[in-house]
C-alpha cells in the first residue's frame, strides 16, 4: 500500500515537475524581456536627447547666420547717404565725437589722479607709474588698433596711409 501511495505521489510530482520548470523558465524570460525593454527605453531616451541637441545646434547655427546677415545689412545701411547734408554730417560725426569725448574724460581723470598724487607729496616719477597701469596700456592699444589700421593696410574704398596722406 505504501508503494502505491508513494508511486502515486512520485508520479504526480514527476508530472508537475515539467510544469514547474516551464513556470520558472517563463519567469526568467519575463525578467529578461523586462530588462531588454528597459535597455531599449534608455537607448530611445539617449537617441531622443541626441536628436534634440542636434535640433538645438541647427537652430543656433541658423540664428547665428541670421544675426550675421542682419549685422551685415545694418553696417551697409550705416554707410549709405540720406542726401540731407546736415543729417549726413551729424551721422558721420557721432562716432568720432563720442570717442573724443570719452578720451577727454579719460585724460581728465588720469590728470586729476596725477595732480592729486603730486599734491600729496609724491614725486612725479612715482605718480606717473601709479597713474599709468596695464589696463591703461590695453585701453590705448585697443584705441590705436581701432582707429589707425588704415596707416598700415589701405581700407576699402580709401587710399590708405595715415590721415589720408
Amino acid at each position: 500500500m505504501i508503494e502505491t501511495l508513494l508511486g502515486g505521489l512520485l508520479g504526480g510530482a514527476f508530472r508537475l515537475a515539467p510544469e514547474v520548470l516551464k513556470w520558472l523558465d517563463r519567469k526568467g524570460e519575463r525578467g529578461h524581456e523586462l530588462a531588454m525593454q528597459d535597455k531599449a527605453l534608455e537607448f530611445e531616451k539617449l537617441r531622443g536627447a541626441q536628436r534634440m541637441s542636434e535640433i538645438g545646434a541647427g537652430a543656433d547655427a541658423a540664428w547665428n547666420v541670421g544675426a550675421i546677415e542682419v549685422l551685415r545689412e545694418s553696417v551697409a545701411a550705416q554707410g549709405q547717404r540720406s542726401r540731407v547734408r546736415w543729417a549726413d554730417a551729424l551721422s558721420i560725426s557721432v562716432r568720432p565725437v563720442i570717442t573724443y569725448w570719452f578720451m577727454a574724460l579719460y585724460c581728465a581723470a588720469k590728470t586729476a589722479s596725477f595732480v592729486g598724487a603730486m599734491s600729496g607729496g609724491t614725486d612725479w616719477g612715482a605718480a606717473i607709474l601709479h597713474a599709468w597701469t596695464e589696463a591703461d596700456q590695453a585701453l590705448w592699444a585697443g584705441v590705436l588698433n581701432f582707429w589707425l589700421p588704415g596707416c598700415v593696410v589701405p581700407l576699402e574704398g580709401g587710399a590708405g596711409g595715415c590721415f589720408g596722406l
